[in-house]
């Protein structure tokens, strides 16, 4: 037994479907919490553990700020003790703001932002030369030597390269005394009035002085005080004028390009950030890429002329200015109205989409006016920015959509910074280039870079290049050496958002916390996990507590204590199963079935012995030990002899490579971490399809050609976003069974008494739902710091309906008990009514039986929604000829889950449909008809197709790191079966 103080207990935890369960976690342990989806393992872990240590650290405000943050809901739980601080790191996207990237989420972009802000040397943008920069002594010094003996004007630079007429400047300039300016490389007096045209771009210096130099004369006193006043009113920066060769020369305290006189301000670490005005872009204000209006989409096709409809955003014609203006313009090149825009001049087509620059004559009869009408006209397109500018509608912005495209900046080329940020380098690397690099090839560079710097910048970098090499090697242990810095955080998955947060943790290096993630392998290969298992390790090693909620067979194994929660999933879960380290798991499941096991501390590892049977027959330990298997198909399907072919893929890393789906199979693409499998299939294929069946406005990746459509009739991408934004959203109404149990309820004897139609057993139309909360069934109370808090509607008490609604029932039920009820309840109870049984059975055969009827979606995990939808595909009725694409399904799926789900893919595909899964997993690997394995590496290493074929094929290649752990599994399950 351990020390009370060397452990965390909990007792009586009753949160959710936990049963009252007592559970014991060693401090300082790598402790994996596993068992079946919907089993409690969340519950224990997050909803317990997790809000218990938060709303203690809340305690320990002052009354002052807990009344600004409110009093959170102590968990159902009799007792915890041994807490230590809680972190936790979960599975959802950490941001799905632009701005926000890698480097920004791991401070490794703040250091680098600090590192050329300090040790960067500056070039000119104009001709690439070293920046200089010079003191008065020095300016002193360069003049006397240069021009000894020589006649020279001293000059101040006040206006570069801009328009104006400057009127004002040179009244200033001649009050304060001066008499003549340089304008445009043309020395002038000063006359009062003067101005200059206010259409072209200016060069003006003010002649401060103009002397003759004597030779080592610098200390001459005129000098000296021309050069200071030349550099205040230059802002730092003067010009010297030969006045024999009129050839110019700068000086500058500041930065300054020595040929052009450029010249940059002193740079501070903001001057290299893409979220601040003085680093950010101009053009596109830091986000690297720009909404364009495109023209094919706004004239799709060019054989139809403008009355017909040619331009869309303007549809057919009608009796309006805009088409007036149309038809006067194409007038002047001998077209009309109905000319084909094909036959339309180039220099007519461009008048009518930017505009022209005389104003249009439009004849006295259409605007009903005693003379023509003079009007001018700015385009088409102005025309449409216009439009999406002044109204911001969802409707416009959605109708606007469909004809924008979203492309690189052209001013930084999609490099976020403005010119004078990207003009600083580090051996020859920009702040941006190094953000673009792959983690990996960034430490490569981080570990050559000092023999490219001097002695001053070697001692300003040694410290910054030690933290960014520290928090590099940080993203490295967790597998993420593929990802770059400039990768946007809304892009990244689940997974890799989380490892990134690990990361960030490891590298604060903070000791006694207990940290708590959620399923951490998540789209990581079994190559990449055993580096995860070691950075966990190391989290431990430092002095730290870490629990991982997960199902990964090698993570349960490399932990030091284990506990199983089951013996199912939902009211039939809720229960210690096990607990002990894996060792001891393992000799439980080896034990005689017949007899107990025996084990010295029993009571402590098996906390309801009553289960022990169940833990040995049924679930992890089964699984762990090989006594359960998901089964290797003695036949793989042969499919229906037809292929889709993408020729030509180039998108993100994939290096041009034509990939062939057989259909009528089961198609797993697989590969490392980065390797472009969801480039090829979610970026690239995908996006191809639902734009050929249902006109979608997402863009394709770049690809040459695509064959086979014609065997497909529809694409079903089942992918893990949730099924709707608000509580309203469940189950029952997102597979469409809510309307069958609402027609079932309108048929009643009692609601015909009453006249009810459907309307009345909605809870979002006004009649039958309770009012006082909307129909939601909760209230909504504001926080002022923290997310906003959602309590019970004290009417109608979370039920959603009126007093007069919940009298109806069907067999003793009212519609709020049948949404309360889970789908293994709603099973039995809709058993005679076909309509409804057969939805919600799929629900069911997909594993989700222990989720409610009318749970909201917003409460559903990314796996979880994933297989509604699923299940919603597979109530319909298909034809046999569909192609289903779904990523990582078995994210958040135990071992049994597993099973089940690959058996409801596998009847889809048994009716002649084409499944395409992206997956790390071996249990579904194994499965596959035709494996398409990517990579070696991932990011740049990658994007190439290394193997194809059936899973025995592929394991035999030699090519990449997928066939090894395949070939051992196929191994290792041969050996179990024959067994």
């Amino acid at each position: 037994m351990q020390r009370e103080d060397k452990k965390i207990n909990v007792w009586g935890a009753r949160v959710h479907n936990l049963k009252n369960i007592d559970v014991e976690i060693p401090r300082n342990s790598l402790t994996v919490i596993t068992g079946l989806s919907g089993s409690g393992k969340s519950s224990l872990a997050f909803d317990t553990i997790f809000a218990e240590g938060q709303r203690r650290y809340i305690e320990t405000f002052s009354v002052y700020a807990r009344n600004f943050l409110g009093g959170m809901e102590r968990p159902d739980v009799d007792k915890i003790t041994g807490l230590s601080p809680v972190i936790s790191i979960e599975q959802k996207t950490t941001n799905k703001n632009p701005r926000s990237t890698v480097g920004t989420t791991t401070e490794i972009y703040d250091f680098m932002r600090l590192l050329f802000a300090r040790a960067g040397r500056a070039y000119s943008y104009a001709t690439g030369e070293e920046m200089v920069k010079y003191t008065e002594e020095r300016v002193l010094e360069m003049i006397t030597d240069d021009y000894a003996g020589r006649r020279i004007y001293i000059l101040a630079p006040l206006v570069r390269s801009r328009k104006g007429h400057y009127r004002e400047l040179f009244e200033s300039m001649r009050k304060k005394g001066y008499l003549h300016v340089r304008v445009d490389g043309e020395v002038k007096e000063i006359a009062r009035g003067m101005k200059t045209d206010r259409y072209k771009n200016h060069d003006i210096e003010v002649v401060i002085d103009k002397m003759q130099v004597q030779p080592k004369d610098k200390d001459n006193e005129r000098l000296k005080k021309t050069v200071a006043t030349a550099m205040k009113q230059g802002d730092g920066l003067i010009m010297i004028l030969d006045h024999e060769t009129d050839e110019a020369k700068y000086f500058s305290k500041r930065l300054m390009c020595p040929t052009t006189g450029i010249s940059y301000s002193d740079p501070a670490p903001n001057n290299f950030s893409f979220n601040s005005p003085q680093g950010a872009c101009p053009h596109c204000k830091g986000l690297g890429q720009i909404n364009e209006i495109d023209m094919k989409k706004v004239i799709p096709d060019r054989r139809l002329s403008i009355h017909a409809g040619a331009i869309v955003p303007l549809g057919k014609y009608r009796n309006q200015m805009i088409f007036w203006q149309i038809d006067a313009i194409l007038k002047k090149y001998d077209c009309d109205i109905k000319t084909p825009v094909e036959d339309i001049p180039d220099e007519a087509m461009s008048e009518i989409l930017y505009g022209s620059l005389e104003n249009v004559r439009i004849d006295k009869d259409l605007v009903k006016t005693s003379s023509d009408y003079f009007v001018a006209f700015d385009g088409v397109v102005k025309y449409l920015r216009t439009l999406i500018d002044s109204d911001d509608s969802a409707t416009v912005q959605k109708w606007a959509d469909q004809f924008m495209a979203v492309c690189r900046c052209p001013e930084c080329k999609g490099q976020r910074l403005n010119r004078e940020a990207l003009s600083y380098r580090i051996w020859d690397k920009n702040i941006a280039e190094l953000a673009d690099m792959d983690i990996a090839e960034l430490r490569e560079w981080l570990n050559h870079v000092k023999e490219h710097l001097n002695s001053q910048q070697r001692q300003i970098a040694e410290e910054i290049l030690k933290e960014i090499r520290t928090r590099v090697d940080f993203l490295l242990e967790v597998g993420l050496d593929y990802l770059s810095l400039n990768r946007q955080s809304a892009t990244l998955s689940g997974g890799e958002s989380q490892r990134i947060r690990l990361a960030t943790q490891i590298g604060s290096q903070l000791v006694n916390v207990l940290y708590i993630l959620d399923e951490p392998s998540i789209g990581l290969h079994q190559r990449d996990n055993e580096r995860l298992i070691s950075s966990l390790k190391e989290l431990r090693d430092i002095g730290n507590t870490v629990i991982v909620v997960e199902h990964d067979k090698d993570m349960m194994l490399a932990s030091d204590y284990l506990i199983d929660i089951g013996p199912k999933a939902g009211r039939k879960g809720g229960e210690v199963v096990f607990q002990g380290t894996p060792a001891e798991l393992l000799g439980l499941s080896n034990s005689s079935k017949s007899s107990k096991p025996s084990h010295p501390s029993t009571p402590s590892h098996l906390s309801h012995p009553s289960h022990n049977e169940n833990s040995i027959d049924g679930s992890t330990a089964a699984y762990l030990t090989g006594r359960c298997n998901i089964n290797i198909p003695a036949k793989r399907r042969t499919g229906n002899g037809n292929s889709l072919w993408i020729r030509g893929a180039s998108g993100n890393n994939l290096k041009h490579v034509d990939v062939e789906f057989p259909l009528g199979k089961l198609i797993v693409v697989t590969g490392v971490s980065g390797s472009g499998k969801s480039t090829l299939v979610n970026e690239t294929l995908q996006p191809i399809l639902s734009q050929h069946f249902y006109r979608s406005i997402k863009k394709p990746m770049p690809y040459d050609s695509i064959d086979g459509l014609e065997h497909i009739d529809k694409v079903v991408n089942v992918d893990q976003s949730p099924l709707g934004r608000t509580p309203r959203s469940n189950p029952a109404t997102y597979t469409g069974v809510f309307a069958d149990i609402r027609s079932l309820f309108v048929n009643l004897p009692e609601a015909k008494i009453r006249g009810y139609k459907p309307g009345r057993f909605s809870f979002n139309v006004k009649g039958g739902r309770c009012e006082t909360c909307g129909g939601n069934g909760y209230k909504t109370i504001e926080m002022n710091f923290l997310p906003d808090v959602m309590v019970p509607c004290e009417v109608c008490h979370g039920k959603r309906y009126n007093r007069e609604t919940l009298e109806v029932r069907y067999k003793g039920k009212s519609i709020a008990d049948v949404l309360d009820m889970t789908i293994n309840q709603a099973v039995e109870f809709f058993e005679n009514v076909p309509d409804i049984l057969r939805k919600i059975k799929t629900i069911q055969d997909v594993g989700l039986g222990y989720i409610k009827l009318g749970q909201p979606s917003t409460t559903l995990s990314g796996g979880e929604s994933q297989r509604v939808k699923l299940a919603t595909e597979l109530s319909k009725k298909d034809t046999g000829r569909t192609l289903y694409i779904l990523d990582e399904p078995t994210t958040g799926l135990h071992f049994e889950d597993i099973r089940i789900l690959m058996e409801v893919i596998g009847r889809l595909v048994d009716r002649g449909n084409t499944v395409v899964i992206i997956e790390h997993n071996l249990d579904v690997i194994k499965l596959a008809d035709h494996i398409i394995d990517m990579g070696p590496e991932g990011g740049r290493g990658g994007g190439e197709v290394l193997s194809v074929g059936t899973p025995e094929e592929v394991a035999e290649s030699t090519k990449g790191y997928t066939p090894r752990f395949l070939k051992a599994e196929l191994e290792n399950k041969g050996i179990n079966n024959r067994n």
